[in-house]
């Protein structure tokens, strides 16, 4: 049975509007709280944020028979905290079930404050958020938080910023040795534990032979340290990737043995895909090594878990390449993310005119928004002007008569020079949550990054509401004296 927050209030438990949250800690955790608690207090932002979360809820499940779970509020507070405070979910569970303020907006009373979270649970309960809900919910956020904003500055609704940057995923660097070695290995393991349950003869030994074929990658490995053209390291590569087929093979014959057993089929196609993995790279690895062939970029994988990994190089000073995936996000002038982008095998330039338009659709009254050179293209630059009331996108270039002039105006200038405030936010967003994607899989990047911008946009009303009361705090004390 799940619920979106109990019904029945326990002996003891402190309504939420009523959370006494500490006013001098400018620590992350309370703005959040804060923010949360706004939301929550706010009853029309509470109804529609409520209504949104049943819809992450998956279509095969009865929310209505069934034990109790972990009810939704309680999955939203937990998820926007853990990744707002970049935290594992060992850090969370140990904050969950000691954390005074924390247990008071879970909605723990005097009869259930003891209770504990399990690391399990937590991982189980907080997949559940889809990119399409935290999606919604973030446009009701930001709309509450804008309404938290002066009116009489009108700028700060209307114009947005442009930019992008990566995002990591939690790989190794990659090369085509230890990428065989990772393939060979998971394939190995996985296919002992089918051959296991199905009484397959010949996989007794498969922790010894992981072994051998660890020595033989460590082997090359070294050799390549010292010369990686001589004939002991050919040597050594070609006794790598005979050794690792020989095993690939094996593995590929234990998966056609799982047709019709459906326990089984998704172990099946975990072999089957570390298997093409591990081909494809004693492939790249022949033609490398022993053909002279250059392999191109587009041939190339940088994670056999990761897949969805690139390899980034945007000329930054003392980073030579980042692997990961670029994000693009659009920041009111008020600092909130209004969207974001994931950006696979896509440049700066062919995104620009799509994520405008998701915008303005999301919230309407953005009139103009601000971009680097990365995004110029003379086709955005006519897109732009017609779907943005003033668009700041610099051209490329040795500039004409009119364009000099558009650039060399005051308001273009201005808001130009405002656009590298964009750059605070990435730095912001990096610090919270968005350096390294630990979550597995390209769903589970595209949810991290979205619960990463919702729980932002939530500190920054916490940061908001925080400050109101300490600038009112500050005149009581004035008056006072």
């Amino acid at each position: 049975m799940r619920k979106i927050i109990p019904e029945q209030v326990q002996m003891g438990e402190i309504d939420i509007n009523q959370i006494n949250i500490e006013l001098d800690s400018r620590d992350e955790i309370p703005q959040l709280l804060r923010g949360l608690k706004h939301t929550y207090a706010n009853v029309k932002v509470r109804n529609k944020i409520f209504k949104l979360l049943w819809e992450m809820v998956p279509k095969n499940i009865d929310v209505s028979t069934g034990r109790s779970g972990m009810s939704l509020w309680r999955i939203m507070v937990l998820g926007t905290l853990r990744v707002n405070c970049n935290w594992d979910y060992d850090k969370l569970q140990e904050i969950a079930n000691n954390h005074h303020t924390l247990r008071q907006m879970l909605g723990h009373g005097m009869l259930d404050f003891e209770d504990r979270y399990r690391r399990q649970t937590l991982n189980d309960n907080l997949r559940w958020f889809t990119p399409d809900v935290l999606g919604e919910i973030n446009q009701v956020v930001v709309n509450a938080g804008m309404e938290l904003i002066n009116t009489k500055d009108v700028s700060k609704k209307s114009h947005s910023r442009c930019d992008s940057f990566v995002l990591e995923t939690d790989v190794h660097f990659p090369t085509d040795v230890n990428l065989l070695w990772d393939a060979t290995r998971k394939a190995m393991q996985i296919s002992a534990k089918v051959a296991d349950y199905l009484h397959v003869e010949g996989w007794r030994q498969t922790v010894y032979n992981i072994r051998n074929v660890k020595k033989l990658f460590r082997a090359v490995q070294n050799e390549r340290d010292r010369d990686k053209f001589s004939d002991v390291c050919l040597h050594a590569t070609q006794q790598y990737i005979d050794v690792a087929m020989l095993h690939l093979t094996r593995a590929e014959k234990v998966a056609l043995l799982i047709n019709g057993n459906e326990s089984l089929l998704e172990m099946s196609k975990d072999i089957i895909r570390f298997v093409e993995h591990g081909k494809r790279q004693i492939d790249q690895i022949i033609r490398r090594c022993f053909k002279g062939e250059t392999i191109k970029h587009e041939e190339k994988v940088f994670s056999v878990f990761e897949e969805h990994t690139e390899w980034i190089s945007k000329g930054k000073a003392g980073v030579p390449q980042e692997l990961g995936l670029r994000v693009c996000i659009v920041e009111s002038n008020s600092g909130f993310i209004l969207h974001h982008k994931i950006m696979q095998n896509e440049t700066d330039d062919a995104i620009a005119v799509p994520i405008v338009k998701e915008t303005l659709k999301l919230f309407p009254y953005v009139k103009s928004c601000s971009f680097d050179k990365g995004f110029h293209s003379p086709q955005n630059q006519q897109d732009l002007s017609t779907i943005l009331e003033f668009n700041v996108l610099p051209r490329k270039g040795k500039l004409n008569k009119e364009n000099k002039a558009i650039e060399n105006s005051d308001e273009f200038i201005e808001k130009r020079r405002q656009h590298s405030a964009v750059e605070s936010a990435i730095n912001a967003i990096e610090n919270h949550g968005l350096d390294r994607c630990c979550d597995k899989g390209i769903e589970g990047f595209k949810r991290y990054v979205a619960l990463a911008i919702v729980a932002r946009n939530l500190q920054l009303i916490g940061a908001m509401l925080r400050k109101q009361e300490l600038e009112k705090k500050a005149s009581m004390r004035k008056r006072a004296a």
